[in-house]
């Protein structure tokens, strides 16, 4: 659904660039309080989730090299949005999948640097929103139980992709270069995006339920599901009226603490599955136009559309350039792709990291806190 340059006019297209810029500054301030949150684990949360939250930017930017067919002539692929939400958390989503975006289209060449604005809002914050707030909701309702998350998870994207379909008619009824009665766009949009949907709920529910059974710790829509660690009185305890035991001596050694559990085999696993599927997989992928391509072309909505300012990118239309070979110039640009969105998103999201760490670090103590004046 990526919208390039003249679909949308000027005017719509710089009033979406302004949501999108105020989007992104308020997801900078939520993702701040998501990367170092209490159901992380404070600064040792922040710690494993800044890295996960670029890996999970630059997997989505892996899988939506990965068209499959929906229909005759017509083919699909991850938006993000919903598995964005749901693995890291709404604001660090809209992040997450605004960094995919915006590498798509300086490097190669795949949406509009002038629809930025339009593809923003499309596809990462209507997708996060739309996805997170139904998560949300079904998971409320839904047995407090791990398959519950990945149910809500299926559900939450089938329905985000057409949620950005009736966005963007929303928007080309607003600024629309063509004139194509509204009626078309909308049924034609829903229509296979519905179809698309399906294959997006399909790859989100697997992810997450692959992550959630390895470690479900790291799924942000997964906590408070998790029962904490309970401790259970000896059959051998003394009965209540019995007197304790007394206490152990103050030079007893303490219990030795829970290890601390480390996510770099995730983390390894998952930028191996991102290299994958961008470096070997894609080639496999369909060649058909993907869901917008074939409305526009059939309807005439790209009758005004322009070439892409990077059109002459070295890296441009997922190809390097000058290699002949087009399983070698599709892989190798892939991999290049996981290596530079894998690399910008984790440095955001460390930036964050050590903003939130470096804010908290300074504030004043208070109460117990605060050290004593006569010690």
């Amino acid at each position: 659904m990526h919208v390039p340059d003249g679909f949308i006019n000027a005017p719509v297209s710089v009033a979406t660039g302004a949501v999108a810029a105020a989007a992104v500054a308020v997801s900078l301030r939520g993702a701040r309080r998501e990367l170092a949150g209490a159901g992380a684990g404070g600064v040792a949360g922040a710690e494993r989730t800044a890295p996960l939250a670029g890996l999970v930017a630059a997997f989505i930017f892996a899988v939506q090299m990965l068209n499959f067919p929906v229909a005759a002539g017509t083919s699909g692929h991850l938006l993000g949005g919903a598995l964005a939400a749901i693995l890291v958390g709404p604001y660090t989503g809209v992040l997450c999948v605004s960094v995919v975006l915006l590498m798509q289209g300086v490097l190669f060449a795949d949406g509009g640097l002038t629809a930025l604005g339009v593809n923003i809002t499309d596809m990462a914050i209507v997708t996060t929103v739309v996805a997170y707030a139904l998560f949300r909701g079904l998971v409320k309702v839904l047995p407090r139980r791990r398959r519950s998350v990945t149910v809500a998870s299926f559900v939450a994207a089938l329905v985000s992709v057409p949620a950005a379909a009736v966005a963007f008619t929303g928007l080309y009824a607003l600024g629309g270069t063509a004139d194509v009665p509204i009626g078309k766009v909308f049924t034609a949009m829903v229509g296979v995006h519905v179809l698309i949907g399906i294959g997006e709920a399909t790859i989100t529910a697997l992810t997450v339920g692959a992550v959630i059974a390895v470690r479900p710790d790291l799924v942000y829509g997964a906590r408070g599901l998790t029962k904490p660690l309970e401790l259970r009185t000896s059959p051998l305890a003394a009965p209540a009226d019995e007197p304790a035991p007394a206490a152990a001596p103050a030079s007893a050694a303490p219990a030795p603490a829970a290890p601390r559990r480390s996510v770099r085999r995730v983390w390894l696993a998952g930028v191996a599955a991102a290299l994958v599927c961008a470096g070997g997989v894609s080639y496999y992928a369909s060649a058909s136009p993907d869901g917008l391509e074939k409305v526009a072309h059939d309807h005439g909505i790209d009758a005004k559309a322009e070439d892409h300012a990077a059109k002459d990118s070295p890296l441009a239309d997922y190809s390097v350039k000058d290699i002949t070979d087009p399983r070698l110039a599709g892989g190798l640009a892939g991999v290049i792709g996981v290596g530079a969105t894998l690399a910008v998103g984790t440095g955001v999201f460390v930036v964050l990291r050590r903003r939130r760490n470096t804010g908290a670090d300074e504030q004043p103590a208070t109460g117990a806190e605060r050290p004593s004046e006569n010690v």
